[in-house]
């Protein structure tokens, strides 16, 4: 059996790439800060809107600044003690292998389909030994049955696979939560590659 303060020894040396800090992303960056990963690497590129406080971990006095700058903060007042290195980018195809080349896991957090095609195709041409976390299928509520993982050799999917973000769709808190948990939740199995 595992104690936290087991727990928190094995994850300290751990690095962990968080691609976009969105709904899924910056709660699950949250999530591995909780528990003591002990580097997280943040990437994104875009500006906190109030319409981001309905799902993302964000605060009102937050809106207008980057959100790796704001998560970057938030995550120092829950647990200073994690290293966090942060880029304010987009990702592509050239500099996903030098910002992510020494994680341990990376984690898909992207709300545009092209995206998490580029990133997935990116990261197993570069990295066909590390493990990419994936959420997929988080908009709407309710229905929380439909939300499980499927794995693909070292990709993991969290999501229930079909539910797509639109106008008549929103992704919400509740659902994003599900599924940005259940990714830090995989993260951390792997990382102490004890499955329970």
């Amino acid at each position: 059996m595992f104690t936290y303060k087991h727990i928190k020894r094995r994850l300290l040396d751990k690095k962990v790439g968080i691609a976009g800090c969105g709904g899924l992303g910056s709660n699950c960056a949250v999530a591995l800060a909780r528990v003591g990963v002990g580097t997280l690497i943040l990437t994104d590129f875009d500006e906190i809107e109030e319409s981001n406080l309905n799902r993302q971990y964000y605060f009102q006095d937050q809106i207008g600044r980057k959100k790796v700058d704001a998560l970057k903060e938030t995550i120092h007042r829950i647990n200073p003690q994690i290293s966090i290195e942060t880029h304010d980018i987009k990702l592509n195809e050239s500099n996903i292998p030098q910002i992510f080349q020494n994680c341990d896991v990376i984690v898909e957090a992207f709300n545009l389909a092209e995206m998490k095609q580029m990133i997935i195709e990116t990261v197993l041409l570069n990295f066909p030994e590390k493990h990419l976390v994936v959420g997929s299928g988080i908009a709407g509520w309710g229905n929380n049955n439909t939300i499980s993982e499927v794995k693909y050799d070292k990709m993991i999917i969290c999501g229930d696979f079909t539910s797509e973000t639109g106008t008549h769709n929103p992704p919400l808190a509740p659902r994003v939560g599900v599924v940005s948990n259940m990714q830090a939740n995989v993260v951390l199995e792997i990382l102490l590659g004890i499955k329970r």
